[in-house]
């Protein structure tokens, strides 16, 4: 299914060369400032083409905003979004229909829809929809209110000179992957569930929706499998909850803990590269070597903090509301 969350509630739609990518938000409370200035700033943080190694592809992604909003406030009911695909290609991805790109969902989307996929771009499975992702994030980050929340690039191609691992990718014609880390400063004790509904279930859950994802640790991470017990233990110094570290990243049993919320994710090189590949062509049977033409990110995780930050807010925005620490009213 396409949709996320309980209460506030999103659900996103659209392919990346069709008429219109969108976002529906149900659940938004009614009274929230709304406007296309909102939007401006996330929206261009995830943008191609305005920085080195990403892609020439540049849409404008102004926001239009259809339902739910009147005299400049959300009304209550849902909320949708809609942003236009005008600078497309499409005609890029007909030479190779018959050869499924590796990395791509391609192959499997065809044996599970049986052909009736919108091939073009990717399709539904295109990052093309993490500009929805934004929006809906731009919505939550106002009903968390004081609620801080920041991704930050820490690494690209192993680097941790960011422009140093986009020369590497330049230098071998291929693409890299890179590192993103994500703070949240301001969470009250006590959000989340024990078991299925934990903050790092629900974060990660969201976070995985953004293509490219390939891993994600909280607090130590991995490196807590090396030390001892009593070396990752935080000890509490403060009744209100303030850790003397903080290997655990913010979350003790699923709850939050009222320290920084910490985690880290891994983002693969983009699956098209500049580099000659093999695959499997469909009509022969057999493999053959191609090349991915079209306009692609040399390094696709340089536009993923603001999408990070954004499923963070939805995921804390729900859990917020859950608690009724939301008001379904803004007054």
């Amino acid at each position: 299914m396409n949709s996320f969350g309980r209460i506030f509630r999103v659900q996103i739609f659209g392919e990346s060369h069709g008429q219109v990518v969108g976002v529906l938000i149900d659940g938004c409370p009614a009274g929230i400032p709304i406007s296309l200035e909102n939007f401006q700033e996330d929206l261009m943080r995830r943008r191609g083409g305005l920085q080195k190694g990403t892609t020439p592809r540049a849409e404008e992604d102004v926001p239009l905003l259809k339902t739910g909003v009147f005299a400049g406030k959300t009304t209550g009911a849902p909320l949708t979004i809609l942003f236009e695909n005008k600078n497309t290609r499409s005609a890029d991805y007909e030479k190779i229909r018959e050869i499924p790109r590796p990395g791509h969902a391609d192959f499997v989307a065809h044996q599970k829809f049986g052909g009736h996929e919108d091939y073009r771009g990717g399709g539904h499975f295109s990052g093309r929809l993490t500009a929805c992702l934004v929006a809906a994030g731009v919505l939550a980050k106002q009903l968390v209110g004081s609620v801080k929340i920041s991704a930050t690039l820490k690494e690209v191609g192993g680097e941790v000179s960011i422009d140093k691992g986009i020369e590497k990718a330049i230098a071998n014609q291929d693409s890299v992957g890179g590192i993103i880390e994500c703070v949240v400063k301001g969470l009250p004790i006590g959000l989340g569930e024990p078991f299925f509904d934990s903050v790092e279930s629900l974060l990660a859950h969201a976070v995985f929706s953004i293509p490219a994802v390939r891993g994600i640790e909280f607090g130590t991470g991995f490196a807590a499998a090396r030390m001892f017990g009593s070396e990752h233990n935080d000890s509490i110094v403060a009744s209100d909850g303030t850790t003397a570290t903080n290997h655990a990243g913010g979350v003790v049993g699923g709850l939050t803990n009222g320290n920084e919320l910490t985690f880290r994710i891994a983002i693969k090189p983009t699956s098209s590269t500049p580099q000659q590949q093999k695959s499997l062509n469909t009509t022969t049977g057999e493999q053959a070597i191609f090349e991915v033409k079209g306009r692609h990110d040399l390094c696709i995780a340089l536009r993923v903090p603001v999408v990070v930050e954004a499923v963070t807010a939805m995921v804390l925005a729900d859990l917020l509301m859950l608690e009724q620490k939301i008001s379904r009213v803004n007054h």
